[in-house]
């Protein structure tokens, strides 16, 4: 048993505990390539936190992990079998309730820790911001490292590509059909504007890419995979950490 992770505690553990930050994992259950599962954004985030947690907690922290949230917004996925959407009202209104649950609990402090980038938090955090005694913050899993992540992964790319194969060959290698990857090439816009990124749009995927991976991912390995995940474990670590002693005054965060 780990007794910061939720699904794994008693209640004769938590009842008397005091909790100063609590965690919320979000993926997502969508088409990974060739060769990944579909759950591989749920599977990555949920390592992440795992390792961060449990760093976290032996550094003296008082955090909750709590259940990964599987789904998220994947409305340009909808043309590819099986893919699975929350709209982004829908997940927002999920995070709400858990959010209102937490405060009547007396945890005072939420860490949204998102490994799917179609779910964006800004505008929930906004609206939230004036109705919640909670300070609540979201964190991009993939950006934490963004040194590390440079440094390591020599193929550029987005979605079961180099980075996520190689942590997946880390975690779940049992799950990886690397020798089934095609190289991931993705198709370009027509328009200039689309092209260059500064005019933004939802990109259907299944026009965008040729067998739903974007980045070539045969140059993964699962060292690779370890030496990125221990770097963002050891950084969302000491975030936590800190989070947890900081009051909660007047003047908080500055």
């Amino acid at each position: 048993m780990r007794e910061w992770k939720l699904a794994e505690t008693r209640y004769g553990v938590v009842r008397d505990r005091r909790y100063e930050v609590a965690v919320l994992p979000i993926g997502s259950t969508e088409p990974h390539g060739l060769h990944l599962p579909y759950c591989t954004d749920a599977y990555e985030v949920e390592s992440l936190a795992d390792l961060a947690c449990e760093r976290a907690h032996a550094m003296g922290a008082k955090v909750l992990l709590l259940p990964t949230i599987p789904y998220g917004v994947n409305t340009n996925h909808l043309a590819i079998p099986v893919a699975i959407s929350l709209n982004p009202s829908t997940l927002d209104a999920v995070i709400v309730d858990v959010m209102d649950s937490l405060e009547h609990h007396g945890i005072p402090k939420l860490v949204l820790l998102n490994g799917h980038g179609g779910n964006q938090f800004n505008n929930l955090l906004r609206e939230m911001h004036r109705r919640t005694s909670l300070f609540v913050t979201w964190v991009d899993a993939w950006k934490i490292a963004a040194e590390e992540r440079a440094a390591l992964f020599a193929a550029p790319g987005e979605h079961a590509d180099e980075m996520e194969t190689s942590w997946m060959l880390h975690v779940r290698p049992d799950l990886v059909a690397l020798s089934e990857a095609d190289d991931g090439a993705v198709n370009q816009p027509r328009i200039r504007a689309l092209r260059e990124g500064w005019a933004w749009y939802v990109r259907p995927w299944e026009k965008l890419t040729r067998n739903t991976g974007y980045g070539d991912p045969r140059g993964a390995t699962a060292e690779k995979g370890a030496q990125f995940l221990q770097a963002s474990a050891d950084k969302l670590a000491a975030f936590l950490k800190e989070l947890s002693d900081a009051q909660l005054d007047d003047k908080f965060p500055y």
